[in-house]
């Protein structure tokens, strides 16, 4: 179940950051409304609740007074987190923003430890610092991408570099919050827990999309943007539901394996896609692939190698230990033997 939740992540990203910078390059303008289908696909899931078996008994129930804060406050706070990411991916190439939001995992690395208290090693702290200097590589200057110095207005490629950078910091706030709300709070790691939290906080997310939009003025806009839309207003509706599904597909599972492992894990999890949308972005949208990009995505991989290295240390190390009778020591097995201890099965 966890690869098939690492697979639905990288896949579900992918197509995600695709179709949004589809979205723009083919006549797309409004950023309340790309901000609106990274969430706006929640009661998708509503379906997918009703079809789920129900909580076992004795499934840990937490007071609606206690849970409602926590959906109003992560929602707003993904609702914003939405926006700059909506319009930093109108700034910035695809592949060049993908390289950039992976400062994520040096963030969510800052942010496991303090609010998770996530084993810090030598070859995590590698990692933090060759993905920050691998972003850094490409934040020098427009100089870094071609297609940047000539197809946006002075100054927009700094600024979508600043949204990324600010946008992947709150994003790996999300996710610790998350983790220690299904530990803390919650104390549940069911399927439909998981449906029901995503839910929740996505339709708040959503509803503080709706309102920029409408506070914005940007709705008027849009049955003018649909048939201006290159591929005609089929293809503009089919390029939001895709986004929007694409998204969903990806956050649940993104929120499966935080509670299956942790926060970090999830967030490396999505670092595994750089490969990936900077190949497809070449392919379908002509960035072009030059000598920085292309070492800022080795140092990218090479970051990502080096957090997957350290879990096979701890795999080979908890094997040892177990061999000897003695009790295993993965920071991850040992963070959640004790509540999957009080689950059913």
């Amino acid at each position: 179940m966890v690869l098939l939740d690492m697979l639905i992540v990288l896949c579900g990203q992918t197509v995600a950051t695709l179709l949004g910078r589809y979205y723009y390059n083919s006549g797309g303008n409004s950023k309340w409304m790309a901000t609106l289908t990274i969430s706006g696909g929640s009661p998708l899931l509503a379906i997918l609740l009703l079809l789920t078996p129900r909580d076992p008994v004795g499934e840990p129930r937490p007071a609606a007074a206690k849970m409602v804060p926590i959906y109003l406050g992560l929602g707003t706070l993904i609702g914003f987190d939405n926006l700059m990411y909506s319009y930093a991916l109108q700034y910035l190439p695809v592949s060049t923003f993908a390289l950039v939001a992976a400062t994520q995992l040096a963030f969510n690395s800052v942010t496991s430890r303090l609010i998770n208290a996530q084993r810090f090693t030598a070859l995590i702290a590698n990692s933090v610092v060759v993905l920050t200097f691998s972003a850094a590589l490409l934040g020098v200057g427009s100089s870094s991408d071609g297609t940047s110095a000539a197809d946006l207005p002075r100054g927009k490629y700094t600024l979508g570099f600043i949204l990324t950078l600010s946008a992947s910091a709150v994003f790996a706030l999300i996710l610790s919050l998350f983790e220690v709300t299904f530990e803390k709070a919650v104390r549940g790691r069911t399927l439909r827990w998981v449906l029901r939290v995503q839910m929740c906080t996505n339709f708040v997310a959503a509803t503080v999309a709706v309102c920029g939009l409408l506070a914005s003025g940007e709705w008027r806009t849009i049955p003018g943007e649909m048939a201006a839309f290159e591929d005609g207003r089929a293809r503009y509706v089919a390029t939001l539901v895709g986004t929007a599904v694409s998204w969903q597909a990806m956050s649940v599972a993104t929120l499966r394996l935080i509670t299956r492992v942790s926060s970090l894990f999830a967030n490396v999890t999505g670092t595994v896609s750089l490969p990936l949308v900077p190949v497809f972005a070449v392919v379908l949208f002509g960035d072009r692939m030059t000598g920085i990009k292309a070492v800022a995505m080795l140092m990218a991989v090479w970051g990502f190698l080096s957090y997957v290295y350290q879990h096979y240390l701890d795999g080979r190390r908890a094997a040892a230990m177990g061999g000897q009778g003695g009790a295993a020591e993965c920071c991850v097995c040992k963070a959640r033997a004790g509540g999957e201890a009080a689950l059913p099965a």
